[in-house]
């Protein structure tokens, strides 16, 4: 399992996770509900989730170090500063956002096992690999980081 660490680009993982979403709810759509405050809620839960790996990106940017998920070794500077005082993966919150809205949008209630697949696979192939190199490359003040700063939020 260790050979699908880092491998897939997120965005991918997003867009398969999204497309098996799609399908869940096509496949249940005899339970699918529309509610009041749907589109609403959609919409916020959507403009969290460009927002959130937005934030993330512009702190890469502004540290000029690399954004490339899939090469956390390549890091030249911690990025400690804005969203990232917050949350240690901006960018993948914000994409686990951008799915619960495609979920509420879909009307499908069933569907949101989409997020938990996105969270198990983020978690233990991207997530738990970048640790350990951003460990290796900055050590002790990463450590500390990670201790003062939650990993999801």
């Amino acid at each position: 399992m260790k050979s699908l660490e880092l491998k897939i680009p997120p965005l991918l993982v997003v867009a398969i996770v999204a497309g098996l979403m799609w399908l869940t709810a096509h496949y249940t759509q005899v339970f699918n509900q529309f509610y009041v405050g749907q589109r609403a809620a959609a919409i916020f839960l959507l403009v969290l989730g460009v927002l959130l790996p937005l934030l993330g990106v512009i702190g890469f940017r502004r540290a000029q170090t690399t954004v490339d998920p899939r090469a956390p070794n390549k890091s030249t500077k911690l990025v400690t500063t804005g969203i990232y005082q917050r949350t240690r993966n901006p960018m993948y919150l914000g994409f686990f956002f951008l799915l619960m809205a495609w979920g509420v949008f879909l009307e499908s209630v069933f569907s949101f096992w989409g997020l938990a697949l996105y969270v198990a696979y983020m978690h233990r192939f991207q997530i738990l690999p970048e640790e350990r190199m951003l460990t290796e490359t900055f050590g002790e003040t990463y450590k500390s980081y990670c201790r003062r700063t939650g990993r999801w939020w």
